[in-house]
């Protein structure tokens, strides 16, 4: 019985980790630490601007020290990415989100990683290898996510879109394709 039990938690295991790895979901670790497959949304689709909520404010630590606070983020158009060195899909779109962040940095477009349910050094490696030069905010118990609780951040992958000022414009649960951040920044960028 002990032995079909440990079978079984294994094969649960798998499954919920092989279902973060096919990018078209995400992995909610919202629930204590254990793992459940989400489905992911297909695109970013902007919210009208008069159906937008304001953020929740948070702060904490970042990977590389230091303290940061989400009040930094205002006036400029922001990009949230709930990740872990752990997920299969954020080893896809890490490095596609450091292309996009490259072409609007300097546009009023700040990116910021949220690394949850993660070991720091894990962690500070992804970032390392990857290349990623917008900083991670390190939130091991995922609380930054469990404040986004009206919205899918604490399903792994998963982006928020804010705009200038400071207001949920869209969001991603699962892997987010490149073009489509794109575009979904190019029209949050274009709003008055």
């Amino acid at each position: 019985m002990r032995r079909a039990l440990s079978l079984f938690a294994a094969f649960a295991a798998f499954t919920a980790l092989a279902g973060c790895s096919t990018g078209s979901g995400a992995v909610d670790v919202s629930n204590g630490g254990q793992f459940r497959f989400v489905a992911g949304t297909p695109a970013g689709t902007v919210i009208p601007a008069g159906e937008r909520a304001t953020a929740p404010g948070f702060s904490g630590t970042l990977l590389g020290g230091g303290a940061f606070d989400s009040a930094s983020l205002t006036g400029d158009v922001a990009v949230l990415n709930f990740w872990g060195s752990w997920c299969a899909p954020c080893r896809v779109e890490t490095p596609q989100f450091q292309q996009v962040y490259a072409e609007v940095e300097n546009q009023g477009v700040q990116f910021l990683g949220l690394n949850v349910k993660d070991v720091q050094q894990l962690a500070t490696a992804f970032v390392e290898s990857k290349g990623i030069t917008f900083p991670s905010l390190y939130d091991p118990k995922g609380e930054v996510a469990l404040t986004f609780r009206d919205y899918p951040a604490t399903a792994i992958p998963s982006t928020i879109v804010l705009d200038r000022k400071g207001r949920v414009a869209a969001v991603y649960t699962g892997e987010v394709q490149q073009d489509d951040l794109r575009a979904v920044l190019h029209s949050v960028m274009g709003e008055s």
